[in-house]
């Protein structure tokens, strides 16, 4: 009986992480509904909304020790509604419609790329490999929907036609679809630590980023993508560089000499006078 009540109860720890998970889910899904109703703006703020509850839920699930494999998957799922399926009804209700069926082809490609990066990784979870903490394998979901939205952000920041082109936003589509499955490092972000003299800069950047989130909403948002694109082919290549110094290390101590050191120093030796 004391074993059966254990498992029926269900700690409260773990169920906070679940809460935003759902959270998220319920954010992606508003979006696909105020896309539907051509209020666009509200939509991408809805997909951000959702990305900031997928960003709390990881974290807070480790703080307060509450991860769990149920948990993980529901994550995942709602990853790929979020920032797979909604972005992808969002930017072919908005612009990609005008392509036909190439439009819609560029929309489903991107929602499909977004659940086979998660089954990678989920697959990669279960067979236990260990990902890098420095570097993510491809473009992570959640910022893959950002970049995917930046066309529609750049048009609220400057209300150019220009943003809509539905060629600009299907080449936009391929690219991110791309990078989520592909094989580039990208920065994680997760190690980042501050210094203890540059803590008092850094909370000055941070408050001038929030002033400028409430004043210049889009433009600020487009400057912070613009970063990390340009942050693409810096990991790439600290990684290579990296991998580099690796391969030069371990061929240095596979590296043998061809004789022993004693043999080497009686060779060296003059010949004895007899």
């Amino acid at each position: 009986m004391k074993r059966r009540q254990r498992i029926n109860i269900f700690p409260a720890r773990s169920l906070a992480p679940n809460i935003l998970t759902v959270l998220a889910l319920c954010a992606g899904m508003t979006s696909i509904r105020l896309a539907l109703s051509e209020k666009w703006e509200l939509a991408v703020g809805a997909i951000m909304v959702a990305g900031i509850f997928d960003m709390l839920d990881g974290r807070i699930a480790r703080l307060v020790k509450g991860t769990s494999k149920f948990g993980a998957e529901l994550d995942s799922l709602s990853d790929v509604i979020s920032f797979g399926v909604a972005p992808a009804v969002l930017v072919y209700l908005w612009t990609l419609n005008s392509l036909g069926g190439i439009g819609w082809v560029l929309a489903l490609a991107f929602a499909v790329c977004c659940a086979l990066r998660l089954a990678r990784f989920n697959v990669m979870a279960a067979e236990g490999v260990t990902p890098s903490i420095d570097y993510f394998i491809g473009v992570p979901a959640p910022v893959a929907a950002g970049l995917v939205l930046w066309p529609m952000v750049l048009s609220f920041q400057f209300e150019s036609v220009f943003f809509r082109a539905p060629v600009l936003a299907g080449v936009m589509v391929a690219a991110v679809a791309f990078l989520m499955v592909s094989q580039l490092p990208t920065f994680s972000f997760k190690r980042l630590r501050v210094k203890r003299e540059h803590v008092l800069p850094t909370l000055i950047v941070v408050a001038a980023l929030a002033a400028s989130l409430s004043v210049y909403t889009w433009g600020t948002i487009s400057v912070v993508s613009f970063l990390y694109v340009v942050s693409i082919p810096i990991s790439v290549k600290r990684v290579r560089s990296r991998l580099a110094e690796q391969e030069a290390e371990d061929l240095n101590r596979r590296v043998e000499p061809d004789f022993p050191a004693d043999k080497a120093d009686d060779d060296t030796r003059p010949p004895a006078v007899h």
